[in-house]
């Protein structure tokens, strides 16, 4: 049984020399920046505090957070780690208890945060299919600019020992695996692992882990726009900006997400994503290989693949 139930994932905090060159690639990806104390942050539009944290230093992956139920949690969580519950020094206040997990990544768990009142997204323009027409007489027509960023969704890391980094994360945060990466039967080399909500539906991933040759790192973060539609129009805002694609646009086979990532000024990749799965306690966890992993539905083939043809 693990220590504790995170319910979402909060934030990922970075390193990056020049924090003005920082907000104009964070605001042309539709997060909103301010700053305080120094250092930059970015929220989307969920009335979460912030999403996206950097301080001035040499371009680096800090850590990231998880966002506890309850004071109760923090509690038993600092109490088992033997590490102290700290006042949270960052907009939102409230309390957190920061670990070091196995590749010495930060994770801090925080709970409460006041929040403000969520910005309405664009309202949905219905849809016309072949086999239903329910867009009649009006026309179409998609805000043009940067793409309505709602949420932090899920951090994909990489790590020098699966096995040890799945066990310290269920073990701490109850994780739960949506989708467990093999190479071989018997072997695996990475998971999807998802918050444990019981009956309330949740994202298929809040945190990837990945075993690779090149060792621990971050790979990236990813954060839910408004809906198709918002996020083409977000691709085509970043490419007039002369941002750097890094792979995009796709539906994924693993969590089915459109995606569109994207790479900040320092090369650490964020993701656009849109209509991902939803699972409960009860989804069991599928078994599936690199073909799944890195495979599309349609769109863009991964770098990886493409470098192979």
């Amino acid at each position: 049984m693990s220590l504790i139930k995170v319910v979402d994932i909060a934030f990922v905090r970075f390193q990056a020399p020049d924090l003005d060159r920082m907000r104009s690639f964070l605001e042309d990806f539709g997060l909103r920046c301010f700053d305080a104390d120094g250092r930059l942050f970015a929220a989307g539009s969920d009335g979460s505090p912030f999403a996206h944290v950097t301080q001035i230093g040499s371009p680096a992956f800090q850590g990231l957070g998880f966002r506890a139920e309850t004071l109760a949690d923090l509690e038993r969580l600092a109490q088992s780690e033997g590490e102290a519950i700290q006042r949270a020094d960052t907009p939102g206040g409230g309390y957190r208890v920061r670990l070091t997990d196995p590749d010495g990544f930060e994770v801090d768990v925080v709970a409460g945060q006041e929040w403000e009142t969520a910005s309405p997204l664009d309202p949905d323009v219905p849809f016309n299919t072949a086999a239903e027409r329910r867009r009649l007489r009006t026309a179409v027509r998609v805000r043009s600019g940067p793409s309505q960023v709602r949420r932090l969704g899920h951090a994909v890391l990489m790590v020098s020992d699966f096995g040890r980094s799945e066990r310290w994360y269920k073990d701490r945060f109850g994780l739960i695996t949506s989708d467990r990466v093999e190479i071989e039967p018997g072997s695996p080399i990475g998971a999807f692992l998802r918050c444990n909500r019981g009956e309330l539906p949740t994202d298929h991933h809040t945190l990837f882990l990945a075993q690779a040759p090149q060792g621990p790192g971050f790979n990236h973060a990813a954060f839910e726009v408004g809906g198709f539609d918002d996020l083409m129009a977000g691709h085509s805002y970043l490419k007039s900006r002369q941002h750097s694609p890094a792979w995009g646009v796709g539906r994924h086979v693993l969590g089915s997400q459109i995606f569109d990532y994207w790479k900040d000024p320092w090369g650490h990749e964020l993701e656009h994503w849109t209509d991902g799965d939803l699972l409960t306690v009860d989804d069991a966890p599928g078994v599936v290989g690199l073909e799944e992993l890195l495979g599309t539905q349609w769109g863009s083939p991964h770098p990886l693949q493409d470098n192979q043809n």
